[in-house]
């Protein structure tokens, strides 16, 4: 898996960046610190011309890669999608088991989230932070409905479906498969959200992950 992982070269819409920052170093060197810069000062406070000095380059720059901080936002969430995605395509080929399958990705989308080293200008631990904390405000826009029809939350979208196949696999009469994975997936982030930093109001913790709640959530729904 670890070598198929390396080439993982995530298709995001071309319409949310002026220039493909994967096709050079300076790209990946935005990428690399607006990560680190939107975990650090949160997104509201993250500027071009903060992330240009954090990089020693023009912002103008970055303007180059981005036409602003919006559609960088979509690019970081888009690839994150993109990369779990393809963790659970390759995690649940081999499963010919329906359950076990759905199962699989839902330990994938919800669990907490480790570095795979294998793109070294994107630390995916710290990019599902931001996803975490920051996703919502890719989408909660005046403006969403014209970006949907542009394609720009295609991929997020591409994993709920995606699960939403599994769950018609295990029990094709369920009524509400496609409420109930988007649900859980939204879900899963405010808990984990929960969890850093409203304890009093989550029993998710060390002990009960938000993956063995929304996993049982989903059993009990769908048996």
């Amino acid at each position: 898996m670890k070598n198929i992982l390396e080439g993982l070269k995530v298709n995001i819409s071309n319409k949310i960046y002026i220039k493909d920052p994967e096709t050079s170093d300076l790209g990946k060197n935005i990428i690399e610190n607006s990560i680190l810069l939107i975990n650090e000062i949160g997104f509201d406070n993250f500027t071009f011309k903060k992330l240009g000095e954090k990089i020693g380059s023009n912002e103008s720059s970055i303007y180059r890669y981005f036409e602003n901080k919006h559609k960088l936002l979509l690019y970081l969430s888009s690839w994150y999608w993109g990369w779990l995605e393809f963790k659970i395509v390759l995690a649940t080929t081999g499963i010919s088991n329906p359950m076990e399958k759905l199962i699989k990705a839902l330990e994938i989308v919800t669990e907490e989230t480790t570095e795979d080293n294998n793109h070294p200008h994107i630390n995916e631990v710290i990019l599902n932070n931001i996803v975490v904390c920051e996703f919502s405000k890719s989408y909660l826009t005046k403006e969403v409905d014209d970006e949907n029809k542009e394609g720009y939350f295609l991929i997020y979208k591409r994993v709920i479906n995606r699960i939403v196949e599994m769950v018609v696999e295990v029990n094709p009469n369920y009524p509400t498969t496609k409420s109930l994975i988007s649900t859980v997936i939204e879900g899963s982030l405010h808990q984990h959200f929960l969890k850093n930093h409203f304890k009093t109001i989550t029993d998710c913790n060390d002990k009960t992950t938000p993956t063995e709640f929304f996993t049982a959530l989903v059993i009990k729904q769908i048996s």
